[in-house]
């Protein structure tokens, strides 16, 4: 059984390595000073900027900030083309962030001496760590024409392409129309790749993640970056934005690992408007739905990698809401309703990776009374910042099974509720560099999903780091 906590520190590498890899696209905060997202000091390097041009707090953007990323990494101005640029400039930054962390989970599957009955208690370890390593690099090709490339690698040093875009920006003269293609972060109001927190289970957002107990669609997680196509745009201010992606239902894997014939689509809208003395605030929705495999032929070798068929569908839907209360207060709220197929409920999808314990071959039957699992889950996050340099933080996630696959399931059976804490404190903000001492707690309690009595868990991480770019 699979808890998309994915709160057991073994899945903290991939996890974080992922988190901080695209942290520094310069995107979010559509409204001036919200959603984290991560600088890439090599833009101030080339426009000759002080990285406070475009943050209110590094890494969080303003609304300067957020123009510049939806225009395609330009100010729109003779400078934006490389032709201009000293011939020695490399639009290349690094980041990595040495922590101490402590981790407790509570219900470890554990065999004592002598024994060959498992039984489960509690495990506590603290040490010193490492995040992955990130290179960003990104810009503009000739005017227009933007791209985005970030070798990620987890703490051992093996690495992948967490990013690889390239970018059409204003087509026909016209910021409605931007065409991106290829591996990238989806256009979501609320992002996961310029999240501020950086522990295990706070350093996700459970909503973006979530997989029922049991269930084998891995397919849905919208704060993995996807392999695709994407229509964007905006209106010249920004109050208006949408997007579209066609994307390849792999959960962004490259080598058509699971089957060429299977898409899905996010889709996103939202609008600002003007509440005064309180700020811009922005309402907005998204929707991803498509179609993934459920069986795979077998050779002589086992399952045959890219003959996924028998495609069974998904939906996740939410409303995001970004309130600002003043200068220095902001919250974001985010309501999502997921569905799957029954196949995918009963444990058909991701038979690639062994996850998924059956593989839908010719004339397999459901388990009669098979329903589509669903539920409903909901995240609050504030911020206070204090300072251009300091920002305080926390949030809310609980997510709740509405149906189970199974009838007869206690209905409660892998419901979350997480709670995060902490704070960044930024030094310095300059065009070479970005500094921020990092603290953080989280707490993630799931029901039902312990390994050997199927009870109740629950698992903590306190965390320090610090966390630096160049």
């Amino acid at each position: 059984m699979r808890m998309w906590a994915q709160s057991q520190l073994c899945q903290k590498p991939r996890r974080v390595s992922s988190l901080l890899a695209a942290a520094f696209a310069l995107v979010f905060l559509l409204l001036g000073t919200s959603q984290s997202a991560s600088a890439l000091p090599a833009f101030a390097r080339k426009y000759g900027l002080r990285c406070s041009a475009c943050h209110e707090s590094w890494p969080m953007l303003n609304f300067f900030g957020q123009k510049f990323k939806d225009n395609g990494y330009q100010l729109m101005n003779d400078r934006d083309a490389p032709i201009w640029q000293n011939p020695g400039y490399w639009p290349v930054t690094f980041r990595i962030t040495p922590i101490w962390h402590r981790v407790s989970e509570d219900k470890v599957a554990v065999i004592p001496n002598g024994s060959s009955v498992p039984v489960e208690q509690k495990l506590t370890e603290s040490g010193f760590d490492l995040s992955g390593l990130d290179f960003h690099t990104g810009g503009t090709l000739e005017k227009n024409f933007s791209f985005y490339v970030l070798p990620s690698s987890d703490a051992t040093a093996s690495f992948h392409f967490e990013t690889v875009m390239a970018r059409l920006d204003n087509i026909g003269g016209s910021s409605w129309f931007n065409v991106k293609f290829g591996k990238y972060e989806l256009d979501n109001l609320l992002s996961e790749k310029r999240i501020l927190t950086l522990t295990a289970n706070g350093g996700i957002y459970q909503l973006y993640h979530f997989i029922p107990a049991g269930d084998g669609n891995i397919f849905g997680q919208m704060g993995d970056n996807q392999l695709g196509l994407e229509v964007m745009g905006h209106s010249y201010n920004d109050r208006t934005r949408y997007s579209v992606s066609l994307l390849s239902s792999n959960d962004g894997q490259v080598g058509l690992p699971y089957g060429a014939e299977s898409y899905s689509t996010f889709i996103t809208g939202s609008q600002a408007f003007d509440a005064g003395k309180l700020g811009v605030e922005r309402l907005g929705f998204y929707f991803m739905g498509g179609e993934a495999p459920t069986s795979w032929l077998t050779g002589p070798n086992g399952v045959i990698a890219g003959s996924g068929g028998n495609n069974k569908g998904y939906t996740r839907e939410g409303f995001v809401g970004q309130f600002y209360l003043g200068e220095h207060a902001d919250v974001t709220v985010v309501t999502q309703h997921g569905s799957d197929s029954a196949w995918f409920g009963q444990g058909y999808g991701d038979f690639i990776d062994g996850f998924a314990p059956n593989n839908n071959t010719p004339g397999t039957v459901l388990p009669a009374g098979s329903q589509n699992p669903s539920w409903n889950g909901v995240l609050i996050e504030p911020h206070y910042v204090v300072s251009p340099q300091m920002i305080v933080l926390g949030r809310y996630e609980t997510i709740r099974m509405s149906q189970q696959s199974t009838p007869g399931t206690p209905s409660n059976l892998g419901n979350i509720s997480t709670y995060t804490l902490g704070y960044r404190y930024n030094p310095f903000m300059t065009s070479r560099a970005g500094f921020a001492y990092h603290g953080e707690y989280n707490w993630l309690h799931q029901d039902g999903t312990s390994p050997v009595t199927g009870t109740n868990v629950n698992t903590s991480e306190l965390l320090f780091g610090i966390d630096f770019d160049f």
